[in-house]
C-alpha cells in the first residue's frame, strides 16, 4: 500500500509546479525548435499564461490603442454521443444496486466566448471569459488579470485550475478527441478562483504555483466555501527542442523533424468540503470513489453516514514525445482521500487509488488526417479495477487544428467517472460511440 509524502502547504507550493508560459520567436530559435509551420494554427495574439481552459484563438482584433486593445475569440462543439447498452445497474462498493442511464443523444455541447487583451500597460492582461454547457443548461462569465513582469515573474488572479493533471495547464481543446480520458477525469481537480505565479524556473524548464478557494468552484458558492484553501503546483520539462507542439497540445499535428520531449510533474492538496447543510445532496462534485459515488453523498463510506469533508492529495506525473507524425503521452495518478470528518464514523481512514492514462497516434496524412489509440487502467483501493482501450481519427479541413472532425470508439469497464462533461457514466460497462466537430476561432 502507498502512501503519499505529508507535505507541508509551503514545500507543496513551492516545489510542485508547470505551466503554458509562451516563449517569444526568439526564445524559440535560440532553443533550436522546429520552425513554424508555413501554414500556422490559430494560437493566442495575446498570451494567457495560466492556460488552463481560458486560452483564446487568434481570434479577431477589435480595438487597438495606446490605452489598450480588445480581441474576440471562441470555441465551439457540436457532438453525438451513444452510450451502450441501454438499461444497465452496477453494485457499489457496499454492494448497493445503482442504476445506469446511458445517453443517445446530439447536443451542441460547448460554447467558450473570450474578450482579451491588455490595458495601459501591454504587460498588465485581461482574460473575460463566456462558458455554456447546454447539456447540463450552464452558463458563466468569468475571467482572470495577469501582470507578465518577466519571463520569469509572471503574475495573475482569477479563475484558474487546480494543477493536478496536464490537461489543466494550456494543451485543450488539442487532445485526440474533445473531452479528457478516464483515469484523467477520475484523479484531476476543477477550476477555482485564486491566485497564482509563473514562469521559467531554468532553461526550459517552467514553474506554476497557485492557491485557490477550493478544488472546483463549479455548483459551489462563496457562501459555502469554509476557511481551507487548496494548493497546486507543477513542474514541466521540454528538454530536446524547448516546445511539443501548439499549446503542447497531444499529437504530432506539427510534423516534428527533430524529436520533442516533455516531462512534468503535478500536485495539489486541500481540504474538500460537500458545500452543502447536511439535509440537502452536497454541492461539491469534482471527487468521485472508483465507483463513481460522490464520498459526500448519505451513505457513500458508510450506511447512514454523510462525509462533511476530506482532505484530498494528488501526484501525477506525465511524459510524451512527437517525432515525425508520432506522438506518444502518458500520465500517472496517485490520489489519497483521507482525515474524513463526518456525522457518524466511517471505516476507511484513508483511500487510496493510482491509475494511468496513455495514447499514441500518427498523422496518417500530414495536416489533414490523424489516427490514435487510447487506454486507461485505476488501480482502486475497493478493487473495482475500472479501465478504458478506444481510438478514433481527426480529419482537419482547414489544414489547421482550429478545425477538427472526431470520430471516437472506446470500451469502457467499471466507469469510475460520473460527469455529462465528458463521455463517461458512472458505472458503466459497455461501448462508448461519438462523433463531434469543433471550432476553434
Amino acid at each position: 500500500m502507498y502512501r503519499l509524502p505529508r507535505l507541508p502547504i509551503a514545500a507543496v507550493s513551492v516545489a510542485c509546479l508547470t505551466l503554458s508560459l509562451p516563449m517569444t520567436a526568439r526564445d524559440a530559435r535560440a532553443q533550436d525548435a522546429d520552425p513554424l509551420p508555413a501554414k500556422r494554427d490559430t494560437t493566442l495574439r495575446v498570451p494567457n499564461t495560466e492556460a488552463g481552459e481560458f486560452t483564446p484563438g487568434a481570434g479577431f482584433n477589435i480595438i487597438s490603442t495606446k490605452r489598450g486593445s480588445l480581441n474576440v475569440s471562441f470555441y465551439g462543439l457540436f457532438r453525438y454521443i451513444n452510450q451502450m447498452p441501454s438499461g444497465q445497474f452496477f453494485v457499489d462498493h457496499l454492494g448497493q444496486v445503482r442504476p445506469v442511464n446511458p445517453r443517445n443523444d446530439v447536443n451542441w455541447h460547448r460554447t467558450m466566448i473570450w474578450l482579451t487583451g491588455w490595458f495601459h500597460d501591454p504587460r498588465f492582461r485581461y482574460n473575460i471569459t463566456g462558458w455554456s454547457l447546454p447539456t447540463t443548461q450552464q452558463t458563466l462569465i468569468f475571467g482572470n488579470l495577469q501582470y507578465l513582469a518577466s519571463n520569469t515573474f509572471n503574475f495573475g488572479v482569477g479563475i484558474a485550475p487546480s494543477l493536478t493533471a496536464r490537461s489543466l495547464q494550456g494543451s485543450w481543446p488539442y487532445w485526440a478527441a474533445s473531452d479528457r480520458q478516464m483515469a484523467t477525469e477520475f484523479f484531476r481537480g476543477g477550476f477555482s478562483s485564486g491566485i497564482w505565479m509563473t514562469g521559467l524556473l531554468a532553461n526550459r524548464l517552467t514553474y506554476n504555483v497557485s492557491i485557490t478557494n477550493n478544488i472546483s468552484e463549479l455548483g459551489v458558492t462563496q457562501a459555502n466555501d469554509t476557511r481551507d484553501l487548496f494548493y497546486s503546483g507543477s513542474l514541466r520539462w521540454q528538454p530536446t527542442t524547448g516546445e511539443f507542439g501548439a499549446r503542447n497540445g497531444f499529437g504530432d499535428f506539427e510534423y516534428h523533424t527533430k524529436a520533442a520531449t516533455q516531462f512534468g510533474v503535478s500536485m495539489g492538496q486541500g481540504r474538500v468540503n460537500r458545500a452543502a447543510p447536511l439535509d440537502q445532496a452536497p454541492n461539491a462534485t469534482q471527487i468521485k470513489l472508483s465507483d463513481s459515488v460522490n464520498p459526500f453523498e448519505l451513505g457513500a463510506l458508510a450506511p447512514g453516514a454523510t462525509v462533511i469533508d476530506l482532505k484530498y492529495q494528488e501526484l501525477a506525473a506525465d511524459a510524451g514525445v512527437k517525432y515525425r507524425g508520432f506522438a506518444f503521452e502518458g500520465e500517472y495518478y496517485f490520489r489519497t482521500l483521507m482525515h474524513f470528518e463526518a456525522d457518524r464514523p466511517v471505516p476507511p481512514n484513508a483511500i487510496y487509488d493510482n491509475g494511468f492514462m496513455a495514447e499514441a497516434s500518427y498523422m496518417v496524412l500530414r495536416r489533414k488526417l490523424m489516427v490514435y489509440t487510447v487506454g486507461g487502467y485505476v488501480f482502486d483501493q475497493f478493487r473495482r479495477f475500472p479501465w478504458e482501450a478506444g481510438g478514433g481519427m481527426n480529419y482537419y479541413p482547414s489544414d489547421t487544428r482550429s478545425w477538427r472532425l472526431n470520430l471516437h470508439l472506446l470500451h469502457v469497464n467499471k466507469s469510475p467517472v460520473q460527469s455529462f462533461f465528458s463521455y463517461y457514466n458512472g458505472g458503466q460497462t459497455g461501448t462508448i460511440f461519438s462523433l463531434g466537430i469543433d471550432i476553434l476561432l
